[in-house]
């Protein structure tokens, strides 16, 4: 991966930050920064150790898993993601995932792009990448955690989108990979 570019002329200084809150998977700051035209302000930022998602595909179908979302209240249907673990590389982090949710092995796997998935609040950043060629393995879920895995078509995929039943920015973005990817031939 690249360099991300860096531009200091909008740039904040931190002068002091406060804890609030230190999770299990994210913690809670309140910094005091000085503004590029030297007044004060406060930002509110969660601190995440990072995650990654996978465009799983197999006969040119879509592997997801729909999970119960506590913060929004309702089951959605996503791609197999997951945080970083301390020290953990986001390539094994991504093959790890992929097995734990889906029990498939990952057979060529290809970076897509990193993003941010809230930069207004938030310092998480998301590897997302796609799979190819995959194997069977066994599923290991966490013992918190309790989904169903699916496979859908791009078709689908887009239904879903418009139905809300797929709403977050990591599917979202993979299905558009997806769709780019069958136009051109290239993520």
């Amino acid at each position: 991966m690249s360099e991300p570019f860096q531009d200091k002329k909008f740039e904040e200084v931190t002068v002091s930050t406060e804890p609030i809150f230190q999770g299990k998977v994210i913690s809670l700051q309140v910094d005091t920064v000085r503004l590029p035209n030297g007044e004060l302000a406060k930002r509110e930022i969660v601190k995440h150790p990072g995650a990654v998602a996978v465009l799983a595909l197999k006969d040119d179908r879509m592997l997801v898993v729909e999970q119960y979302r506590k913060p929004l209240e309702k089951s959605q249907v996503e791609i197999p993601a997951g945080k970083l673990d301390p020290g953990e590389e986001p390539l094994e982090a991504a093959r790890r995932e992929l097995e734990e949710e889906t029990g498939y092995k990952a057979g060529t796997i290809r970076h897509i792009c990193s993003f941010y998935t809230s930069p207004g609040f938030a310092d998480e950043i998301l590897h997302l990448y796609v799979v190819e060629n995959l194997t069977r393995g066994e599923v290991h879920l966490d013992e918190d955690e309790f989904l169903e895995c699916d496979s859908i078509t791009l078709e689908q995929a887009k239904q879903y989108i418009h139905d809300r039943r797929i709403s977050d920015a990591k599917t979202i973005t993979a299905v558009y990979a997806w769709q780019s990817f069958k136009l051109t031939g290239s993520f």
